[in-house]
């Protein structure tokens, strides 16, 4: 059962960077049996042999070694358990976002404490959370007397959060990031 070359798409990319049959053109590879046993090194027309009597397919699996790795198998199952292994693999792959909070110099107390809820939730969830001081007009001559807002801020979720990255002015604004205790 000699396949030809086939294309899988997952996402946009393809995944069929792998040489098949009469794409190979070696000399010679170490072949793997189809139940993984090694069969040694030999020519790639002795491997094509072996493969077309076990009507499955040849598939240079590594093709960086010296000789190239090329395996006995069915290509299309092959290819199907490659795809799955990779979607496995992306599930179990934890994505940690950047979630951003802005305050203003003349913030008032409550709606302090609400952004601290907010980021209290985000930093609970495994987010980093970005906190962002951002001055408007004249606020701009006052901007190291503001530091103590993010100060504040950094200690009043100090039993959840660490400082990863400390305030720093950035142009119009002044930011700081935080993370989950470990």
């Amino acid at each position: 059962m000699l396949s030809t070359f086939i294309f899988f798409f997952m996402e946009g990319t393809t995944i069929s960077d792998l040489m098949i049959n009469e794409q190979i053109r070696d000399k010679e590879v170490r072949l793997i049996g189809e139940n993984g046993e090694q069969l040694g090194i030999m020519s790639v027309r002795d491997a094509m042999k072996l493969a077309e009597d076990a009507e499955l397919d040849l598939v240079k699996i590594a093709p960086a070694a010296k000789p190239p790795v090329c395996k006995i198998v069915d290509y299309g199952k092959y290819k199907y358990e490659q795809v799955r292994r990779e979607k496995e693999a992306k599930k179990k792959q934890k994505v940690i976002e950047i979630k951003e909070i802005r305050l203003s110099p003349n913030i008032d107390t409550n709606d302090l404490n609400t952004k601290i809820n907010a980021a209290r939730k985000f930093l609970t969830k495994g987010d980093r959370v970005k906190v962002t001081l951002r001055f408007r007009g004249r606020e701009m001559a006052h901007m190291n007397s503001s530091k103590h807002i993010l100060d504040d801020f950094a200690e009043s979720l100090s039993d959840i959060s660490v400082v990863e990255k400390a305030p720093k002015v950035e142009g119009r604004s002044m930011t700081m990031f935080l993370t989950e205790k470990r």
